[in-house]
């Protein structure tokens, strides 16, 4: 056994520590941690939402998201419109969409709602309280079930993210670990006397002090027990993202004041409304070319105004009906092209 882990006296010093730096340096106002049940929040759009569902669309947001971005431009006005899994159960998908828009990896909007309607028809309108059967909801694995459990329903569940990989890989200097050495060493650490500030606590930790380049070990409320922080960049050891170019001919019909757009069905845009994806470049003048980052490709597109007749999946949108459809960011860049 690792000696950090063979002397519980040594294990409640670090819980200590970890709460005492949370509690004055934490991000203890975010609204996700203040749902029903817990401290009382001023704000009138969590008043009376039920909270394993607010902490299940935040854990929803916040992956692969910044949470400045979901704080300040999303979570509040999606909860503002679906304020349960029952009015989410029975939305469209272009609604959800539409106000998932900008957030990005569009299959998190079309998870949540099938989960909505899955808890809806076999759960009584309610997230279930057992990790197995939140991980057969679409979108829910091992550390959104666990974190539901522990800020959603008060359990005493351990989980782990990038941020808590992180932290315990540097605390016990792992250069590689799996995923089940990690999930297991949250198990032990997990301060079962109070599981829900510990574990918000080593998220903020990973996402504000341990960083990935620029770690401040000196302000660390680990900095007396962490084994890897002479060497903070080694643990873990970084892996390479591999960026793939990706080149898109984007094209436009007119009609009068109306132009195309169609329903994507590719995996990238599954839902959205893009300009058509052209396989050859007859019959159209080039307007403009940009550069967009999606996902993990690189993506050159040109954007091409088209004569002739339009493909029979073109839909025609004025630009007042352009604004109420749920669009790509990249859609959304081609359309300025079209005005300039």
């Amino acid at each position: 056994m690792n000696p950090l882990l063979q002397d519980q006296n040594h294990i409640q010093r670090l819980h200590h520590s970890l709460l005492e730096w949370y509690f004055a340096h934490g991000r203890l106002e975010l609204p996700w941690r203040n749902l029903r049940g817990q401290v009382p929040t001023p704000c009138s759009t969590l008043a009376h939402i039920d909270r394993s569902y607010g902490v299940y669309i935040s854990e929803m947001m916040l992956q692969q998201t910044q949470v400045s971005v979901v704080l300040n431009r999303f979570y509040f006005p999606f909860l503002e419109r679906f304020p349960s899994i029952q009015s989410l159960a029975t939305s469209q998908e272009e609604e959800v969409l539409k106000l998932w828009q900008g957030l990005g990896y569009y299959s998190r909007a079309r998870n949540i709602r099938k989960t909505a309607i899955i808890c809806t028809l076999s759960h009584q309108g309610f997230l279930p309280r057992s990790r197995i059967e939140l991980k057969k909801l679409p979108g829910i694995g091992s550390y959104t079930s666990g974190a539901i459990l522990c800020f959603g329903f008060g359990e005493n569940a351990s989980f782990v993210d990038g941020n808590i990989a992180r932290v315990i890989s540097r605390l016990f200097a792992l250069p590689q670990a799996s995923t089940a050495t990690l999930e297991s060493l949250a198990q032990t650490l997990l301060n079962t006397q109070d599981a829900f500030n510990h574990n918000q606590a080593l998220l903020d930790l990973g996402a504000t002090l341990c960083t990935p380049k620029n770690p401040n070990c000196l302000f660390c409320p680990f900095t007396d027990f962490c084994q890897g922080k002479s060497n903070p960049h080694h643990y873990p050891t970084p892996k390479s993202r591999e960026i793939l170019p990706l080149t898109l001919l984007l094209g436009f019909y007119k009609k009068g004041e109306k132009l195309s757009l169609c329903k994507s069905r590719s995996k990238l845009y599954h839902g959205l409304y893009n300009p058509i994806s052209l396989s050859n470049t007859q019959n159209a003048q080039k307007i403009a070319s940009f550069s967009h980052h999606y996902t993990k490709y690189a993506i050159r597109a040109e954007v091409y105004l088209c004569d002739g007749e339009a493909p029979e999946e073109a839909e025609f949108f004025s630009p007042k009906e352009i604004e109420h459809l749920p669009i790509s960011n990249l859609c959304k860049k081609a359309l300025k092209c079209l005005q300039n």
